[in-house]
């Protein structure tokens, strides 16, 4: 039987926040290591400066020079971090530019915007329809969205299963 070329992950609610962002950027570092072309992005959080909780950075594989910030300050009387959309479809834009020679696409997640038809939501589709894996998060609030969005071609992986998953999906889609 065929395996699926989309994999999903999810922690226990008793993760620490960022948890999802740590385990991708150590993946994507081990997988370049062990050679793979990789395309996609990973998720930094920084802490605040007063005007806001947090500040988000995406950072495209391949252009780690240059991150991307999808936070926007909201003022100091903001309580949590706050995305700026137009910046994270930046972020998109770049890494499908990335696609082609990739082995494998790699996710932050698919949150909010994913679920709404935005984000990295039409380079998931792209990498899909070309034969590229993806490898991505999906927090608990987006788990309907996510599973209406692949249709069953998901395969929700353990966190540790993750690198073993996406360095057999790469090698077969090379």
């Amino acid at each position: 039987m065929e395996t699926a070329m989309l994999g999903w992950f999810g922690l226990p609610d008793s993760a620490a926040p960022g948890e999802a962002d740590r385990l991708l950027a150590r993946l994507v570092d081990d997988l370049t290591a062990a050679g793979l072309r990789l395309a996609g992005a990973v998720q930094h959080n920084l802490g605040g400066d007063g005007d806001c909780a947090c500040e988000m950075d995406v950072v495209v594989i391949g252009e780690e020079d240059r991150p991307v910030r999808i936070s926007q300050s909201l003022g100091r009387g903001s309580t949590g971090c706050r995305l700026d959309a137009g910046a994270l479809e930046v972020a998109a834009l770049r890494v499908a530019r990335r696609l082609a020679g990739a082995d494998l696409l790699i996710v932050p997640k698919f949150g909010r915007q994913e679920a709404a038809g935005r984000g990295f939501r039409d380079v998931i589709a792209q990498a899909i329809g070309g034969g590229l894996p993806v490898l991505l998060h999906v927090p608990p609030e987006q788990r309907a969205d996510f599973l209406g969005f692949c249709d069953g071609i998901g395969e929700r992986l353990a966190p540790d299963a993750l690198a073993d998953w996406a360095a057999l999906r790469a090698r077969r889609a090379a």
